[in-house]
Formats: structure tokens, sequence, C-alpha cells
């Protein structure tokens, strides 16, 4: 056998014991240097810098919050205004730490835009290490089943709240929740909007036709997770079915720019993006 020969073959061994890597690491979505990632010390989303930095803080007179179960092993952070009424509502999910301390800040400040905020929690635990909040992640996504019927249940809660109209309820999400929020609009669960912060994206028509109401996307030109090529497919696949839809992509900024604790982190764009997402529930939960 010839060196050559023998050099490919040995070469074409090694690589099959090499194990396959993830369809999708997220190393790239959840807005930590490099350096953090590898090293798995990541800062979780309540440390640091907050959204509160950039926005109203929350007014105790306005809103109520509690930890609930709305389900069997189903937990979350419930939000909403104090005044009676009957509002929309919002399933929050939450991006790839779990629902930590900014995601419960998010609940609350749009409860004060007058939404009932339901925040699931599809962990069980918020993430203490990059390491961790990446093995709960892939977990959740390998039963997306279960992580469904998840988001159903809370969406089945909100609907027997005296204080909820039940033909007005979207959900949200950012990461690892703007994918899940994709995933519920899929599982023909009617929701009046759906929200999707750079999140996992479908692009086929089939699979997108179960969604019938209006769709805002955020995005970033610098997103090499989620790439600009793949947001104009997804939006040309809505264009085709006539799914209304506003899709947002700011110059720029890369995955994970509304995450007050990663580098990334975009202060002006992720005001933006959120007044952007108050108008767009407004307009179509109103």
């Amino acid at each position: 056998m010839s060196m050559k020969r023998a050099l490919f073959l040995l070469l074409a061994i090694l690589t099959a014991c090499q194990p396959s890597p993830p369809a999708e690491t997220h190393d790239e979505h959840i807005g930590c240097p490099p350096e953090a990632i590898s090293a798995g010390t990541c800062e979780l989303a309540d440390k640091g810098e907050r959204n509160v930095d950039i926005f109203d803080d929350l007014n105790p007179a306005l809103i109520q919050t509690e930890s609930i179960s709305y389900a069997e092993g189903a937990t979350g952070y419930l939000a909403q205004p104090k005044a009676e009424g009957a509002y929309p509502a919002v399933i929050m999910i939450h991006e790839f730490w779990g629902l930590n301390d900014n995601i419960k800040y998010m609940a609350g400040l749009l409860a004060q835009e007058g939404y009932v905020v339901l925040a699931v929690d599809l962990y069980g635990e918020v993430a203490e290490t990059s390491d961790r909040a990446r093995e709960l992640a892939t977990a959740t996504r390998g039963n997306q089943e279960k992580a469904t019927a998840n988001m159903k249940k809370a969406v089945a809660y909100l609907r027997t709240l005296p204080n909820v109209n039940s033909e007005k309820i979207a959900s949200m999400g950012w990461c690892f929740g703007g994918g899940q929020s994709l995933q519920l609009a899929l599982s023909g669960e009617k929701v009046a909007a759906t929200v999707i912060y750079y999140g996992n994206l479908v692009n086929d028509t089939q699979q997108l036709s179960a969604i019938s109401w209006p769709v805002l996307g955020i995005f970033g030109a610098e997103d090499t997770g989620i790439p600009v090529s793949s947001v104009e497919a997804f939006k040309q696949s809505l264009n085709e079915l006539g799914v209304t839809n506003e899709i947002h992509i700011y110059p720029g900024v890369g995955h994970a720019f509304a995450n007050p604790s990663g580098a990334r982190y975009a202060p002006a764009e992720t005001k933006d993006a959120w007044e952007k997402t108050v108008l767009f529930l407004n307009k179509n939960l109103r």
C-alpha cells in the first residue's frame, strides 16, 4: 500500500471516529465573548447591566407579579395590571439562560403597557454556566413535543383568567425563546400574533401555512447563527403565504443584542426594538 493511500485511510478512520457536531451549538446565540463561552463562565442576564437601565422602572402601584403553577409540572411568572379590565395577553418565552430576573423584568414592563403576561419556564431552573444553559436548551429542543405542550397549557391557562381577552393572546421570545415562539405558532395553536427575537426560523411554506396571523421578527445584520439570508427567506415564505409580517434587521449588531449581560448588547437597538414590539402588539391585539 502506498504511503499516500495509507495516510488517506488513516484520515478517514480518524474522521469517522469524531462525534458528529450538533445541528446548532448556539455559541453565537448567547451574546458572550468566545473566551467566556469556552470557559463556561458567561454572566447571567440578571448580573451587570440590566434592561431596566434603559427603560423606566416597574411601578408596583400599576402591576402585580407572582410565581405560579399553571398546570402539573408547569411553572412560570405572571405579571398583570392591577386595574380591573379585559386585557390582551402574551406568552413570554425566556432565552438561553432560562427564566431569570431580566425576563421577569420584561414581563413586568409589558404588563405596565396593559397586558397580562405569563413568562413560562421551559427549563425548570436558571442556568449558572453557559455549559449548563446549553445542556438545558439542547434537552428542551430534543423534546419539542413536551415544550410545545407546556406552552399550549400556558395559553389555556390564560384563557381561564377573567381579566384576559381569550381571543387576543400572542407569544414572544428571545433567542431560544424566539424559536419556541415560532414553534408554538407552527403547532396548530391559534394565537393572535407571534413575535420572534433572533430565533431559529423555518422557511418551509407547508409548515408556515399553519400561521394566519401577523408576525414580528427582530434580527441583527451581523448574526452568524441566524444570517440575513435565512431571515429574508423566512420573510419571502411568509409573503408567499399572504401572512402579514414586519421584519426588522438592525445593522451593525449581532445575535443576542437585546441581552443586557452579553458582549453584543446594544442598548439603543434594544430600546427601539422594544418600542416596535409594543406598537406591533397594540396594533394587533387591541
